[in-house]
């Protein structure tokens, strides 16, 4: 089978770890990479072909698909200008903070006929993915409830939350993704209550660190989203689907499953610190579902249409912590498509 030539817009944390992924998939040869602060050690120790700026790579005919891994703000744009040079997308989230441009972007890729995925990778997790296939064979009834708890171990830098667009729109925009992609149901309505108790630093950067999300689905369920930029004992993922037959959880990962018993009481270990290791599996796995999507011609689930509405669910939960009071997603589609 002949590879996939591929080319790297950015080679920063999550730019390399796709590069590393990619280096190991058979279908798939890296033939340039590009970042305006490239680690030298770190190209050199993989031998990759470094060039100038993201333009050598929309313009190289050789190069089929496009991994975009820059600064969010830049997203958009490179987006667009891969469509129309007919390039395969994988991109980062978000791909924009405002709706507009990403329907702008969504408009060129549906025109050039190339395929986008969003890095939604945590549908990809195999113990999320597996609550998904349990409530889709109806082992658990009628969905009534979705719980998920996301808590990072440590804050993010405050000058990285100064232009992250807020908790909602950088961290719990992965939480909406989820809700959507577990319950198989639309988000209608959102209601947000968030404060600041872990870093005055933040609450001064106009943002919020804790908050809990309740989401109305389409479907008639109900989703709570559990929020914190700060737990001390690790990286806290967990989800619940509660349903009319049972229920089904996913806990956290541990470094082993080992759960040590004596007479003075009983300790596991504590969740994985980092997200890279927590989600190690599923970087690994979205891609692998984007080069099948290329080479089966199969249509892409995280596309940009999750991408679009993830945002927006992002804007409705800020306008609701804004004004105290519930919203519905509509209402945010019509504040910016229907002027």
């Amino acid at each position: 089978m002949k590879s996939i030539n591929v080319g790297i817009i950015g080679a920063g944390r999550i730019g390399k770890l796709h590069c590393d992924n990619l280096l190991k998939n058979k279908n798939v040869s890296i033939k340039a990479v590009t970042d305006p602060f490239m680690d030298q050690n770190w190209v050199k120790s993989r031998q990759l072909n470094v060039v100038p700026n993201p333009d050598t790579i929309f313009n190289d005919s050789d190069i089929k698909a496009v991994f975009i891994m820059s600064p969010s703000t830049l997203h958009a744009e490179q987006i667009i200008l891969a469509a129309k040079a007919k390039k395969h997308i994988f991109c980062e989230k978000p791909i924009a903070l405002n709706p507009i441009l990403i329907q702008q972007a969504l408009d060129t890729v549906q025109d050039a006929g190339v395929k986008l995925q969003v890095g939604f990778n945590r549908r990809f997790d195999p113990n999320f993915s597996h609550l998904r296939e349990i409530y889709k064979n109806g082992k658990i009834g009628n969905l009534y409830m979705v719980k998920i708890i996301a808590r990072d171990p440590s804050p993010p830098p405050v000058e990285y939350i100064k232009s992250s667009g807020g908790i909602f729109l950088d961290m719990t925009i992965h939480d909406f993704d989820m809700v959507r992609y577990l319950s198989g149901s639309e988000v209608v309505e959102v209601y947000a209550a968030g404060t600041v108790l872990v870093d005055p630093a933040i609450g001064e950067a106009g943002d919020i660190d804790t908050a809990i999300t309740t989401l109305t689905l389409e479907n008639g369920a109900l989703a709570v989203i559990d929020n914190s930029r700060e737990a001390v004992y690790g990286y806290d993922q967990r989800i619940e689907l509660f349903g009319s037959k049972g229920s089904i959880t996913a806990q956290n990962n541990t470094a082993t499953r080992s759960i040590l018993l004596t007479n003075k009481g009983t300790m596991s270990e504590r969740p994985l610190d980092f997200f890279l290791e927590r989600y190690r599996d599923s970087f690994r796995l979205e891609v692998n579902e984007f080069f099948n999507a290329i080479l089966e011609n199969k249509t892409i689930a995280a596309n940009g249409e999750a991408g679009l509405v993830s945002i927006l669910i992002g804007l409705a939960a800020k306008k609701s912590l804004a004004e105290n009071r519930p919203v519905k997603v509509d209402e945010i589609r019509h504040e910016y498509f229907d002027k």
